[in-house]
């Protein structure tokens, strides 16, 4: 596959972070574990990929998510939040929130259901996301942003895609055991180097990866200690009050994740509108994500007090709430607006495209999903 090339500014910025981060692998002994590797790429303040200042999302940046398809995905969503708030406080925290476009969709829809909302919070990482966010959201006083988690929480949190970019540990199975697959710097380029794993990763290998017997040696795969330390800052923070967290993203339960067939692992790069598997292509100017382990979060949100109340598909979660009945709004008669939010609506719905490959996870405390959703819970498969 050939890439789009950068243009100058963007290739200076990649080369001085591939400097940034040799320098500290060679202060680190030769290695970095490739979740620093990942931090680094993504998050290094003014050079990591969320950190910058390219363009992210949409036809100008290097992928797009649901609510950039249609704002129906952030009316369906404001149903279900809406239900939320009822039984909570009318707050909604979002993390890692794009463009605004979600926020924007979720408040303008709650706003004509009659719906308050005294406060929207936005946990945001990315300078460049964070303006534009608050250019889409100056219609709205009540949205404020935030560094990090708040102490406590009540309502309602949303995080679509945040999960996925958060750093992973990759693992291989040899005939001696487990080895941490780390980065290295071999010949001026980033490379692959295999090393003995310490207690604290050998732990998370052993929890999250089942019937590792059964796997193949050459079997490369990740785990996910930093997702999972959210889902305990998440449940602790909301574990004084009462609500829920919707969490969207692409991923499995773990008895999917790990098999055998899949023994490249799943991370995954996004430049440009095209997906390839090579994190080490000019760091800070592509994303770079795995797949979630929804089992290994749900774990941890209940073993920190929450309860797991879903955990669907995306398409049965918007089925249920009322995506469908969103869309006839529209009529159908008026095909120049019709037609392209139908078109929109079977992207998001269909197994071919994002409705089963999606997979929303729902922890919460104090509060009870709208039975049109919970009849859709496979909670048991995690």
């Amino acid at each position: 596959m050939t890439l789009p090339a950068p243009d100058s500014d963007a290739l200076a910025a990649s080369h001085a972070l591939q400097n940034l981060i040799a320098g500290e692998i060679a202060g680190n002994g030769g290695a970095m574990s490739f979740a620093r590797f990942m931090e680094l790429a993504l998050y290094a303040p003014g050079l990591g990929y969320y950190s910058g200042g390219a363009a992210k999302l949409g036809a100008a940046g290097d992928f797009t998510t649901a609510p950039e398809i249609t704002p129906l995905f952030g009316a369906a969503l404001a149903q279900a939040a809406a239900a939320i708030i009822a039984q909570s406080e009318p707050n909604i925290l979002e993390f890692g929130a794009g463009t605004g476009k979600l926020a924007r969709d979720v408040l303008g829809a709650l706003q004509q259901e009659g719906v308050a909302v005294d406060s929207y919070t936005i946990v945001e990482l990315s300078g460049e996301l964070r303006a534009r966010q608050q250019e889409a959201l100056k219609d709205f006083p009540q949205v404020r942003w935030l560094d990090g988690f708040p102490d406590s929480f009540s309502g309602v949190v949303l995080a679509n895609e945040v999960l996925d970019a958060m750093p992973v540990e990759l693992v291989k199975k040899t005939a001696a055991g487990w080895r941490q697959v780390m980065v290295t710097v071999e010949a001026g380029a980033f490379a692959y180097v295999e090393r003995e794993p310490d207690a604290a990763l050998a732990a998370h290998i052993a929890a999250q990866v089942p019937e590792a017997d059964e796997l193949p040696e050459g079997y490369l795969t990740e785990v996910h200690p930093v997702a999972a330390g959210f889902m305990v800052s998440l449940a602790h923070m909301m574990g004084k009050g009462r609500g829920a967290a919707f969490l969207f993203d692409y991923g499995f339960p773990a008895h999917e994740y790990y098999l055998g067939q899949r023994e490249a692992g799943t991370v995954m790069c996004h430049y440009r509108h095209h997906s390839h598997p090579d994190p080490f292509y000019l760091p800070g100017l592509q994303d770079i994500t795995a797949h979630v382990d929804f089992t290994a979060m749900a774990l941890a949100a209940q073993d920190n007090g929450l309860d797991v109340l879903g955990y669907m598909n995306q398409a049965s979660f918007l089925l249920g709430a009322g995506i469908g009945d969103l869309l006839t709004r529209t009529d159908p008669q008026d095909a120049m607006r019709y037609l392209p939010q139908a078109n929109a609506v079977q992207k998001l719905l269909s197994p071919a495209e994002m409705g089963e490959l999606f997979k929303v996870l729902i922890v919460g405390k104090g509060v009870a999903l709208p039975d049109a959703i919970a009849r859709a819970d496979r909670s048991h498969r995690l």
